[in-house]
């Protein structure tokens, strides 16, 4: 604990918090947009912040605590619009964003995230004890920062470089493939494999492998490390190595074998991962029934304590309860009209705001206690997501009936404002982990991380717009993988094409999955095989999860080849350094595009198409030889 009481919500901290909030948002959108997949930017956010706060005479551990609070909640804020709010459009509910509404969305859900994870501080911090990995990485890097000020260590500006750095060469190669078309964003390919007997063909069978030439994608990897790159990939080559050879092989194909590999995990295939994610949501609830019934019980008696203490250290002190069941409320009346603006019946849009509360508080507290125990990375925001729409849409189906027309609509709402919600809960939870550790206020975190959701509202719908008019949201080059899922569950529902045999079974495969997890449990392994990483491999294409696999066998192989503390961190520096440039620079190619709506506006270059494959190999070097000095 800190117990000089430093200056913590000043004026540079809040203007600075706000705007690496917007950047890191948007920054985050284009990935997930790009990916499937977000990462927490609590630590680069922490490091930037160490560098621009050091041209100041004064500042303070607990005032780059507050900056990080704000711009981490934005980029958590990105994934709940990204991953549900481009369904709209794909629908064609929307022509095209609606900047005052996607504002008004994200705001809602993100408050209400901030405010159900406000009575569980208590409860998963300081009672139950949980890990918090990324809140505690961010606090050594905060604690680093201020021994730098003191002048016992790299005063923070070596780390800023690193990600400046890495940020040029993740910009470059972005600006390389997409601006100017030197070299395609993937390397992919296919084969047919026909057995024969007695020289007949007996059937034939296609199966894909690939992989996308993203920097960023390796970085990913980087960060969730080599347990989750496996798994995920192990996911991928359940669709592309198991499922689509069998199914080519009683089914059939036409056409080439990669398009028609193509072809059938988009329309089939893909809906494996859909039962697995729905089941991985379903069980993330079941285990954490109990802790949550002892968490929201402890939570109560804190604030019974807290109204009889008035003694109460300030490192303790939350916003009241009363305050946030007043918030809460008050923010029923915006959700309600929400509803009411689709459905056009106010009892039925009554009954979804209600829903709402529900699910969003008790996803919000999955994703809090998944966020606690495995990181923020990995918490089930996407599988919580597809339960939520997958029932909101059975149960609008019931109340409207396959004809409504809005129904569809209606359900990828609700699931907008809950996956909003949920993503908001498990980041914030590591930012107040990382408070606590260094002795802040945890209301003042909790004020900057309303601040931070609310700046992120404020530019996700324009980033959104620019994105969509230069590559068009859903198209191969920003194919959108989580807000297509929400948009075929919904939409499937209601016009019966939802291919539910293959969603049965990839719920099968969810169950083996939990099963053959429990026995890793049980057994103490250190390999764990998450349901829900499973899942997310199944359903987004193998050329994403081979590089993500990549870079957490990077993180592996480094640390086994005897890589310091001192080479981790700045391996951490770097895949955050790559993301943020490859993921700014997407935005800012864009940009020309969306003012002039030329989609021609860059030149071409060609006969570079070898360039590209020989830089993705030189990162991966460059960054397996940075984490591995010893």
């Amino acid at each position: 604990m800190n117990d000089k009481h430093f200056p913590e919500i000043t004026i540079k901290a809040l203007l600075l918090g706000i705007f690496l909030s917007m950047v890191l948002a948007g920054a985050n959108a284009y990935l997930g947009l790009f990916a499937g997949m977000t990462v927490s930017a609590s630590i680069p956010a922490a490091v930037i912040s160490m560098g621009i706060l050091t041209l100041f005479k004064k500042s303070n551990i607990l005032e780059n605590n507050i900056v990080q609070t704000a711009a981490s909640a934005g980029e958590s804020l990105a994934a709940g619009v990204i991953f549900t709010i481009p369904a709209l459009v794909l629908l064609g509910y929307w022509d095209t964003f609606n900047y005052v509404e996607v504002a008004k969305i994200a705001a809602i859900g993100g408050v209400i995230g901030v405010l159900f994870t406000i009575p569980l501080r208590r409860a998963l911090i300081v009672t139950a004890k949980l890990r918090y990995p990324e809140g505690v990485a961010t606090a050594e890097v905060l604690r680093a920062g201020d021994a730098a000020k003191q002048g016992t260590e790299d005063d923070g500006s070596g780390g800023l470089k690193t990600i400046g750095l890495a940020g040029l060469v993740g910009g470059a190669m972005k600006l390389c493939q997409q601006a100017f078309a030197m070299w395609h964003a993937e390397v992919a390919g296919a084969a047919v494999l026909t057995a024969t007997r007695a020289g007949n063909p007996m059937f034939k069978s296609i199966f894909g492998i690939g992989t996308d030439i993203s920097p960023a994608l390796i970085s990913v990897g980087y960060i969730v490390g080599r347990n989750i790159g496996i798994v995920v990939v192990a996911g991928g080559l359940i669709s592309w190595a198991v499922a689509i050879p069998i199914y080519s092989a009683l089914v059939g194909f036409e056409g080439d074998a990669l398009g028609s590999a193509w072809g059938i995990w988009n329309s089939k295939i893909r809906y494996l991962g859909v039962g697995a994610m729905v089941v991985g949501g379903i069980w993330s609830l079941i285990k954490l029934f109990k802790p949550l019934i002892e968490g929201i019980k402890a939570s109560i008696a804190a604030v019974k304590n807290q109204s009889s203490n008035t003694s109460q250290p300030i490192e303790e002190r939350d916003v009241p309860i009363n305050y946030v069941g007043i918030a809460l409320i008050a923010l029923l009346i915006p959700v309600f009209l929400l509803y009411l603006d689709i459905i056009h019946q106010a009892w039925i849009a009554a009954l979804l705001a209600v829903v709402m509360m529900v699910f969003g508080f008790l996803f919000s507290a999955v994703a809090a206690y998944m966020a606690g125990v495995v990181g923020s990375s990995n918490n089930p925001v996407s599988g919580v997501t597809i339960a939520t729409i997958l029932f909101s849409s059975l149960l609008l189906l019931a109340l409207l009936g396959t004809g409504s027309g809005v129904g569809a609509a209606g359900a990828i709402m609700v699931g907008a404002v809950v996956c909003c919600a949920a993503a908001i809960g498990g980041d914030n939870m590591q930012d107040l982990k990382a408070g606590h550790i260094v002795g802040a206020t945890p209301w003042k975190q909790q004020v900057m991380q309303v601040v931070g959701t609310v700046s992120a509202a404020v530019v996700l719908g324009l980033v959104l717009d620019i994105l969509h008019t230069a590559y068009t949201i859903g198209s191969p080059t920003l194919s959108a993988p989580q807000a297509t899922l929400m948009k075929s569950v919904a939409d499937g529902v209601f016009t019966g094409d939802l291919p539910w045999t293959f969603v049965y079974i990839g719920a099968v495969i969810a169950v083996l999955i939990i099963l053959i997890d429990i026995r890793q449990e049980k057994a103490g392994s250190d390999f764990r095989v998450p349901v829900l990483a499973v899942a997310v491999g199944i359903y987004l294409p193998i050329t994403l999860t081979v590089p993500i696999f990549i870079g957490g066998m990077i993180n592996h192989l480094g640390k086994k080849a005897g890589g310091s503390s001192a080479s981790e961190k700045r391996g951490l520096l770097m895949a955050s350094g790559l993301i943020t440039g490859e993921a700014l620079m997407g935005i800012l190619v864009a940009v020309p595009i969306f003012l002039t709506g030329e989609k021609l506006w860059w030149p071409n270059f060609t006969g570079f198409e070898f360039v590209g494959p020989a830089a993705f190999m030189a990162v991966i070097y460059w960054l397996y030889r940075s984490v591995s000095k010893k």
